[in-house]
């Protein structure tokens, strides 16, 4: 299984600019792992990371993922692959579930959402891919400040790191049916990330009722924007 999913990705990336087909595996593994989170996952926790408190390994990792130009690449050829998100962030294809984290970073590097869905894409290959609710997870929230100063840091399922603002809005949606929330947050261009239920129960300790023309909305303060979790009872 793994074998494929490595020839699929690396065939999408076969005409990106800057790399030779044969040094390619290991550039781009080595670039996917020098991203990752040690601190909260299983397994993955490196020495020099032990000791460091939440809110600096989050603000030390922000911005640094490296973005693909996906939007910039317009490929001929398109097609299906049997890959599918599931609503808990795991990485399935063909239904059995992928455990290697590197290579789901490495897919999540060259996703993007167009009209017609969710596909992996380079200047040469389109494939689309299933995702069940939102291609990503949030699994870590930091905050750093109070009031409308708060800053609030996210990290992903796939290590990207990001601040709440008026560019990575949180929104929250009801089940018409049984009301329950579904909060996500904006990750990059149209791709979110749905909100675990620990960090969820996070963010409404932190909720407060927002004043003025706006009473009875709860929300939280991230870089001085307000975001609306609920109404208060």
């Amino acid at each position: 299984m793994y074998n494929f999913l490595y020839k699929a990705v690396f065939r999408l990336h076969n005409c990106e600019r800057g790399f030779e087909s044969k040094t390619k595996h290991s550039l781009l593994i080595k670039r996917s792992s020098q991203y990752r989170f040690r601190g909260t996952v299983k397994g993955e926790r490196m020495k020099d990371e032990d000791s460091m408190p939440g809110l600096e390994r989050l603000a030390d990792q922000l911005g640094k993922t490296k973005l693909r130009p996906v939007h910039e690449w317009h490929p001929a050829s398109t097609g299906d692959m049997a890959l599918r998100i599931a609503r808990n962030g795991t990485w399935y294809y063909r239904d059995s579930p992928i455990n290697r984290r590197r290579l789901v970073r490495l897919l999540a590097s060259v996703m993007r959402k167009d009209d017609d869905g969710y596909c992996l894409v380079t200047p040469t290959e389109k494939l689309r891919i299933r995702v069940e609710d939102a291609p990503f997870l949030i699994v870590e929230m930091e905050q750093d400040g109070a009031g409308d100063t708060q800053r609030l840091l996210f990290r992903t399922n796939v290590d990207d790191v990001i601040a709440v603002d008026e560019h990575h809005p949180i929104v929250v949606t009801n089940d018409p049916l049984t009301g329950e929330p579904s909060p996500y947050v904006r990750v990059r261009d149209r791709l979110d990330a749905l909100i675990s239920r620990p960090v969820f129960y996070q963010l409404a300790d932190l909720a407060v009722e927002r004043d003025g023309t706006h009473s009875g909305e709860l929300g939280v303060w991230s870089c001085s924007s307000f975001f609306v979790l609920g109404q208060s009872s």
